[in-house]
């Protein structure tokens, strides 16, 4: 995809895990009725954005349902769509039923002052992440060939500890290369993920590390074990602006009641 808008807006939508059955829930929240409430706020807004992005764990069970349900609510919101797959998705299902309409699976996105890549960090049957050689050689790829453009790097686990114990033994794995590679180009302004399901900001080395809430169950922020918080469901608009610079925020439903069942130990 190429553009030559000056400002980028994006709509990141991260974690819907959405199951075969319409009635399928986690931790006791309907996931389709909360991500119908967060695609139903973004096209309430005032602007839409120019992108969504669909970082991982779109489905629950990697069922052809459950991706299509998806592929319907997203092109019905007749916005370019772009996804990566999460621990818990399917690529082989996702290529075949979410890459038509509105939604494509083309991972490298052009405007006229930034460029998106989006990797796969998802390692088959496994929950935590790990960029792959050939991953790592597209990444690099696209940083050499377009060294004038401000970047954007978009992929579904953190690669960053952000200080809760069993989501860090879950994050990337190759975190270390990854962050090496960075430093190399300057011109990488932004890191963006989902998989904690809780919000994250930090800057250092010149790049903003960005995590976004679920649009779904929150993990409490912080915990030694796994557990669940009380924050509402949300997404995230992003800004890039032609000078280089990212403006975020998120935006929690918090006008929608959701109950959540806090004695479960697990997903």
């Amino acid at each position: 995809m190429s553009s030559d808008t000056q400002v980028v807006k994006l709509v990141q939508i991260t974690d819907s895990h959405i199951f075969a059955d319409p009635e399928g829930c986690l931790l006791g929240l309907n996931t389709r009725h909360s991500f119908n409430a967060v695609c139903d706020r973004v096209m309430r807004e005032e602007w839409a954005p120019d992108v969504i992005l669909a970082t991982g764990d779109l489905s629950q069970d990697s069922s052809d349902q459950a991706y299509q349900f998806l592929a319907e609510s997203f092109n019905r919101m007749a916005l370019p769509t772009y996804w990566i797959a999460g621990n818990h998705d399917c690529n082989v299902a996702m290529q075949r039923t979410m890459n038509s309409g509105c939604i494509s699976a083309a991972k490298h996105l052009l405007f006229e002052h930034w460029q998106i890549i989006l990797l796969d960090s998802s390692v088959v049957e496994k929950v935590y992440g790990e960029l792959s050689p050939s991953q790592m050689e597209f990444l690099t790829e696209k940083l050499e060939q377009h060294q004038d453009k401000f970047s954007l790097i978009v992929l579904h686990h953190h690669p960053v500890d952000v200080g809760s114990e069993w989501l860090d033994q879950i994050g990337l794995r190759n975190k270390q290369e990854l962050h090496d590679i960075l430093k190399a180009y300057p011109k990488v302004k932004g890191v963006l993920w989902g998989h904690i399901h809780q919000e994250y900001l930090a800057t250092f080395d010149g790049i903003d590390w960005i995590a976004t809430p679920s649009s779904c169950v929150q993990f409490k922020p912080g915990s030694t074990e796994f557990s669940a918080d009380t924050d509402s469901p949300g997404y995230r608009y992003l800004q890039l602006l032609p000078n280089g610079s990212i403006e975020t925020q998120v935006h929690r439903m918090k006008n929608i009641e959701f109950t959540v069942d806090y004695s479960i130990k697990g997903y």
